[in-house]
């Protein structure tokens, strides 16, 4: 888990019933996406190319999620290389009953910058305009 004055909050997220299982947690798959795109948040800081995930650090769930609590995303870059950046997440639960906060998990994600054709390409670089919308 990352130092609180290290870490920036990058994405917040109100559970709400269609996240939920049969059980009434939330999906880990939900929170699961929540940490990829807030990883690809903090990756485009370095460069505003496509990012692609190409790895996910071990994820251990060390507490449920309920309808109602809010999910904030806590990310910082803990590595870069040529094309890779490597992403430091944590994630928290503010309880709806309570406010109570709660760490969730966290994850280490790499990300890659690649071109229209899904090569790597090294981010310190200018994306060309046509590199980075949409085909």
């Amino acid at each position: 888990m990352m130092n609180a004055q290290d870490q920036a909050l990058t994405l917040r997220h109100v559970t709400h019933p269609e996240d939920a299982n049969h059980q009434g947690t939330i999906f880990g798959g939900k929170i699961l996406s929540l940490i990829d795109e807030a990883a690809y948040l903090e990756a485009r800081k370095h460069g505003l190319h496509r990012w692609v995930t190409i790895l996910f650090d071990r994820v251990e769930f060390k507490a449920p999620v309920f309808t109602g609590d809010v999910l904030t995303v806590f990310t910082k870059t803990a590595a870069t290389g040529r094309s890779s950046v490597t992403v430091s997440v944590d994630v928290e639960a503010e309880r709806y009953r309570g406010g109570e906060k709660v760490m969730v998990t966290h994850a280490t994600v790499k990300m890659v910058a690649v071109d229209k054709d899904g090569h790597s390409v090294d981010f310190r670089t200018k994306p060309e305009i046509s590199d980075h919308l949409h085909p």
